[in-house]
């Protein structure tokens, strides 16, 4: 795949307080190809993915050094407004999160309208496409007043994904979006994020490797907050180079 390269960290170091949670992380994401991070529980795969919006820091104590570059340009310079990184790069939760006050149509307008972006018939428009986007129309579209709250929890999911979708980032992080989930509706986000990836750039953080072989065109596997192998999906689990993707690919440790 030719794709450019849309994220790039360089030396990337994080802590909580004292503790160090990754440790000079290089790596390369690519424009519209979904990027699976695996390893183990605590390894740092949430705390990666953090740093990539500068969600991290909104953690009291966290700490962060090095650079991630969106499309050449370091985040974490001084002329950089965290809020636009967020906007630019979304995230969706591995609990499914809808403000609970809120209709499903205002869970989905609600970014759109701290930016005061559309109004009226302009965001009926966003939110449907949204909605669409996030394979959720035809199952709430006579009912986009109820409660974001009312849906099941694969669709609140989905509607999460739609919220992320609103104010048309050009990134989207998942941490682990399927955990909380069936199998069946763990189905229809996977196929989602498929077909995302046409328009956007996926980073997938999961702790489930057949999740990460079926959806993921790239994977990185993380141990004890270093970056160990890094490649093409196909690659890494068929082929890895490192003993120790191996052994926490074939279930030896975990």
């Amino acid at each position: 795949m030719g794709n450019s390269e849309k994220i790039k960290t360089e030396k990337l170091n994080a802590w909580f307080g004292q503790k160090q949670a990754l440790r000079d992380i290089n790596l390369s994401i690519r424009a519209n190809v979904v990027t699976a991070i695996i390893g183990p529980s605590g390894c740092g795969k949430s705390t990666l993915i953090r740093t990539l919006n500068r969600m991290h820091e909104l953690v009291p104590g966290a700490k962060v050094s090095g650079r991630v570059l969106l499309d050449g340009k370091n985040i974490y310079d001084d002329d950089v407004d965290p809020v636009q990184i967020r906007r630019r790069v979304g995230m969706v939760f591995q609990k499914p999160n809808p403000f609970p006050t809120m209709s499903i149509y205002d869970n989905v307008a609600a970014g759109l309208k701290l930016m005061d972006a559309k109004k009226g018939p302009a965001l009926d428009e966003v939110v449907k496409k949204c909605l669409q986007q996030a394979s959720l129309w035809d199952e709430v579209k006579d009912d986009l007043k109820k409660p974001g709250t009312s849906l099941s929890g694969g669709q609140q999911q989905r509607l999460c994904i739609a919220r992320a979708l609103a104010v048309n980032p050009e990134v989207i992080l998942m941490d682990e979006p399927c955990s909380a989930l069936d199998p069946i509706a763990t189905a229809k986000i996977e196929s989602l994020i498929r077909d995302l990836s046409k328009e956007y750039t996926v980073v997938i953080v999961t702790h489930n490797m057949q999740q990460a072989s079926r959806v993921s065109d790239y994977t990185a596997f993380l141990y004890l907050g270093e970056l160990i192998e890094y490649g093409l999906t196909k690659d890494i689990f068929e082929n890895p180079k490192n003993a120790l993707t191996e052994k926490y690919i074939t279930g030896e440790f975990g």
